[in-house]
């Protein structure tokens, strides 16, 4: 549990509170029960990634996860946090829901005992849910001056049984807590976000015709993910980063730090050379710990940088999130 230097002050929407839950077990990823099955491209890809380990959390569904970050989240509440106990929870959707017809965010809100709040799920943007989940959170309390505060969870687990997602990354497991509030920080500064359908279908799952042990994760086209969809990054995230640092009246010399997804240290590269911002060593020290946790991951980052003590009062934060979807998201958060 963290919570941001200085929250409390002020009226603008920010940060109150972070939870994360990590595992304390990790399996290297070529010990993986489906690694000696892979074909050559795809055992490659993994060992050339940039993941050494995945974190593992045995019998727990997404929703499992979400629940228990939320309670760690609030346990950790003294009642002096601003904003008060929040009446909203938004859950971002996981990979694959727990129960269908049924609804995973009221399950989360009743095993997390927020009673009075109103829950719903973000879905369907893959690891973008969670840029998405706090710039809505923080339009929430804009536009209601009743609401009390939004917390935000969500639950990293493999769809099916597989955790190497050629030839995108290899899933880990994990699963966070936050809350937006008035007063809190860091403050959400400036925000983007855009996505295209007509990557709709490019990654599927074919959960109808097959039992869950069988399920796979097919990717439509690995050159359209690579070549098509990276290019639509470059144009999209470059200029959606102009866009928001604009807005805040800043440039890229003001940003102390950048912060993005953790999908392969190749997408680092990628990222710094595109945009002209070093991507902050934490992502790297998460990726190869954990693989790829999903919509945590920028969570995890910005959490873990906050604590790390290197920031200081005003400096800004860029996180930048995208996914196979597509959709992309560019935020600035104040400290």
């Amino acid at each position: 549990m963290s919570r941001a230097p200085g929250a409390g002050a002020g009226d603008a929407i920010g940060i109150g509170a972070v939870h994360c839950l990590l595992p304390d077990v990790r399996t290297p990823v070529e010990e993986l029960p489906e690694f000696a099955a892979l074909a050559h491209e795809e055992a490659e890809f993994v060992r050339g990634s940039g993941i050494a380990t995945v974190g593992v959390l045995e019998d727990r569904t997404s929703g499992d996860l979400a629940a228990e970050a939320v309670r760690g989240l609030l346990d950790g509440q003294d009642g002096t946090a601003p904003g008060g106990r929040p009446d909203t929870l938004m859950l971002v959707g996981p990979r694959a829901p727990d129960v269908l017809l049924g609804s995973d965010a009221c399950r989360v809100q009743a095993e997390a005992k927020l009673d009075g709040a109103f829950a719903f799920t973000v879905d369907g943007l893959g690891c973008t849910g969670s840029s998405a989940a706090w710039a809505l959170g923080r339009d929430l309390l804009l536009a209601d001056p009743g609401r009390q505060g939004v917390v935000i969870a969500h639950g990293s687990r493999p769809t099916g049984l597989d955790r190497v997602r050629f030839p995108v990354t290899v899933i880990g497991d994990g699963a966070y807590a936050m809350t937006l509030v008035r007063g809190g920080r860091p403050v959400l500064r400036s925000h983007r976000m855009e996505t295209d359908g007509t990557f709709h279908d490019l990654f599927r799952v074919d959960y109808k015709q097959v039992p869950y042990y069988e399920w796979r994760e097919e990717c439509q086209s690995p050159d359209r993910y690579r070549f098509e969809l990276a290019m639509h990054s470059r144009v999209r995230l470059g200029r959606m980063v102009d866009e928001v640092l604009a807005e805040a009246g800043v440039d890229k010399k003001g940003v102390a730090a950048t912060l993005m997804q953790n999908v392969t240290s190749s997408a680092y590269q990628f990222y710094e050379a595109l945009l002209g911002l070093p991507i902050h060593p934490v992502c790297n020290e998460h990726l190869t710990r954990y693989g790829h946790l999903g919509a945590m991951d920028v969570v995890l980052n910005l959490d873990r940088l906050l604590a790390g003590g290197e920031l200081a009062p005003g400096d800004l934060v860029l996180v930048l999130n995208n996914s196979p979807v597509a959709a992309w998201a560019v935020t600035l958060w104040e400290v």
